[in-house]
């Protein structure tokens, strides 16, 4: 434990010096070529750096942020967009805190897609919801992290992928909802919620566009299927459909990297499973928009109490069958519970001797 947290501050510190680089002297060059030239060295440390830890969760944590979020902001970065660049340039611990950690600053309440974003959240809502604070989400993620290991002891798989699935949703929010406190409480300023209640979907397109990890999505939509479709306006008109390349697009995008994050924790060759669990959803959130577009009235559309489970259904289901599988087969899942149950006794022993 003490090892690997030796190596966190390490690569902290490298994450450090490397954004200090990208906010005194790569924003000095032109935007373009030449200071995307200039952040290429970054982009391969950035890639590299997961590789120096070597437990399950703190590689897949800092491969999310770093390899991933952090190179993508950077790329945008580069052609003076996204995220990391405004007009007056932010602070420099702002712009850390924005290259390295998975946060968005919210918008203003009267910005437009702002108010988009509030009306179809809200057309999309059912009256349930679970308790949003940390330590209730806290509570519930060892609560099931005991559940499924007990499930798995008595060889009752089915019951441990939908209870992984559960604690999956739990730990991107714990994680993501942390990172917002922390920078909240340091800077002052206010964040946009890292998820939106995706347990509520009644669409996929509801599930992956406004609910799940919405700074991935926010990064994808930015750095993917924004070129994507103006691409494919340009080649096929501003037709309805034209969005569709996009789409497939950014979530082929979303498979080739989560191939990746499982590459940082299972070092192993890659089986392209998830890549595939991330097209087959691509393909099928395609085929919805194509029925709700062509074939059904609004009149038509089923109940979020139907519409809902069906949803989630086929993600825990597919989930089973194409995501899970690399973790399991490798023995991840029972490293990452065991790396939770050793520093939840690392802490207990440091609060005991205080």
């Amino acid at each position: 434990m003490e090892g690997e947290i030796k190596s966190l501050i390490e690569v902290g510190l490298s994450v450090i010096a490397s954004l200090s680089y990208c906010y005194f002297v790569a924003s000095r060059i032109p935007k373009g070529k030449l200071r995307l030239l200039s952040l290429v060295p970054i982009f391969c440390l950035f890639t590299i750096l997961p590789l120096s830890l070597t437990t399950v969760l703190p590689t897949g944590i800092t491969a999310l942020f770093i390899a991933w979020l952090a190179n993508f902001k950077l790329l945008l970065f580069s052609f003076d967009l996204g995220p990391l660049s405004t007009d007056p340039p932010k602070s420099l611990p702002l712009f850390i805190s924005i290259a390295c950690f998975p946060i968005k600053i919210k918008q203003n309440e009267n910005h437009p897609s702002h108010q988009n974003d509030k009306k179809l959240a809200k057309s999309s809502k059912s009256p349930l919801k679970l308790p949003q604070n940390l330590p209730t989400k806290a509570f519930l993620f060892t609560i099931l992290m005991v559940a499924a290991t007990s499930y798995k002891e008595h060889g009752h798989q089915k019951m441990v992928i939908a209870i992984y699935c559960c604690i999956v949703c739990l730990l991107v929010d714990i994680v993501l909802g942390s990172c917002n406190t922390i920078v909240r409480a340091i800077l002052g300023i206010e964040l946009e919620l890292p998820s939106d209640d995706p347990y509520l979907s009644t669409s996929l397109q509801d599930f992956w566009g406004r609910r799940w990890n919405l700074v991935v999505s926010n990064i994808l939509r930015h750095t993917v299927y924004k070129p994507v479709r103006s691409v494919s306006e340009t080649v096929f008109g501003p037709q309805k459909w034209a969005p569709l390349p996009a789409v497939a697009a950014a979530f082929l995008i979303s498979g080739l990297m989560h191939e990746l994050l499982f590459f940082y924790v299972t070092r192993v060759a890659p089986t392209w499973e998830v890549t595939m669990f991330f097209v087959l959803h691509g393909a099928c959130l395609v085929l919805e928009f194509w029925v709700k577009n062509t074939l059904l009235s609004q009149r038509c559309r089923l109940h979020w109490a139907v519409s809902g489970p069906l949803t989630i259904g086929f993600v825990i289901v597919t989930a089973g069958w194409l995501f899970f599988p690399p973790l399991i087969r490798n023995g991840v899942d029972a490293r990452a519970i065991q790396e939770c149950v050793s520093a939840l006794n690392f802490l207990k022993a440091k609060i005991d001797w205080a």
